[in-house]
């Protein structure tokens, strides 16, 4: 329950507990690790689709929530040479807030997992070209090379002469998971246009269901009690439900505020009031005797892919 209204906010029961251990520094913070994660686009009659997954319900985190492709950034990709075309390091270096190692490495995750998780690769053989189909057998085990980290995604791109297209992505957000969660994650949220010729798939082993799905549809959803989701995942589709064409949203990118997103806590009378900042529908006030959180049932809205 938020602000008294029920709706699909994924919220582990564990973190009143920590909370308090925290305020009372019994709880240290673990460092959160990179990742990035991508809204993949499709235009439809009705305004764009993005390309969503639900986590399955065995996950230890955010299991049964929806979310997008993506994962944590490996860091063999931080200063191995990668095919790059589009804007360069310095420009992602700038916009990301890290450095160009460290901007090279994210943006490659964010190439890496939607492959790895959707079967969409934003490469191709030249930097004004994408690759078509990637449905093929030898595709298939070049991706689980890369699931299996047995293959580097700059290994992957050199041995099919592929360059990364950095300009089919745009940054749209960063959140950072909070300082009382067990498993941090510092992510910049990214958005791309499904290249012509592909098509994407549930290669995820984390996903059981995807859907494609307007963001007025998914946040419907939410709002209802129906879609499971964290407060990023919400944030980013209202944002999204603003913009008329993928093509528009990519080019609204550059002007979206990359400000890092942290949760906050504090108690007040024994209650837990959490909140993220700028984002006022996720303040929660937890009492000490709440109950665990009910888990919403299973959406009907949604285009399976």
């Amino acid at each position: 329950m938020a602000n008294g209204q029920a709706n699909g906010q994924w919220y582990p029961p564990e973190w009143p507990d920590r909370i308090r251990a925290l305020a009372a520094g019994a709880l240290t913070p673990v460092t959160p690790k990179r990742a990035a994660t991508v809204m993949l686009l499709k235009d439809t009659g009705g305004g764009p689709a993005v390309h969503m997954l639900r986590r399955r319900a065995s996950m230890a985190f955010a299991g049964g929530a929806y979310a997008y492709p993506g994962g944590g950034v490996d860091p063999r990709d931080d200063d191995r040479a990668v095919g790059w075309a589009g804007p360069p390091r310095a420009w992602w270096a700038d916009r990301l807030g890290v450095d160009e190692a460290g901007a090279q490495a994210i943006v490659c995750a964010a190439v890496r997992e939607t492959y790895e998780e959707a079967g969409v690769l934003l490469a191709g053989p030249t930097g004004d070209s994408v690759v078509g189909d990637t449905t093929g057998a030898d595709w298939e085990a070049d991706r689980a090379a890369l699931v299996a980290r047995e293959l580097s995604f700059a290994e992957f791109l050199d041995r099919r002469g592929l360059v990364l297209r950095s300009d089919l992505l745009g940054a749209w957000a960063r959140w950072i998971t909070p300082e009382f969660e067990a498993r941090r994650y510092d992510t910049w949220f990214f958005v791309a246009a499904l290249p012509e010729g592909q098509r994407t798939r549930n290669a995820s082993t984390e996903a059981d269901r995807t859907v494609w799905i307007t963001p007025a549809e998914a946040t419907a959803g939410y709002d209802r009690g129906e879609l499971l989701m964290m407060p990023p995942t919400v944030a980013t589709l209202r944002a999204l439900a603003r913009c008329g064409t993928a093509a528009e949203a990519l080019a609204s990118a550059p002007g979206r505020d990359m400000t890092p997103v942290l949760a906050r806590a504090r108690l007040v009378d024994d209650e837990v009031v959490l909140s993220w900042p700028g984002h006022d529908e996720f303040t929660k006030h937890v009492p000490r005797t709440a109950q665990t959180p009910a888990t919403p049932s299973d959406p009907t809205g949604g285009v399976p892919s």
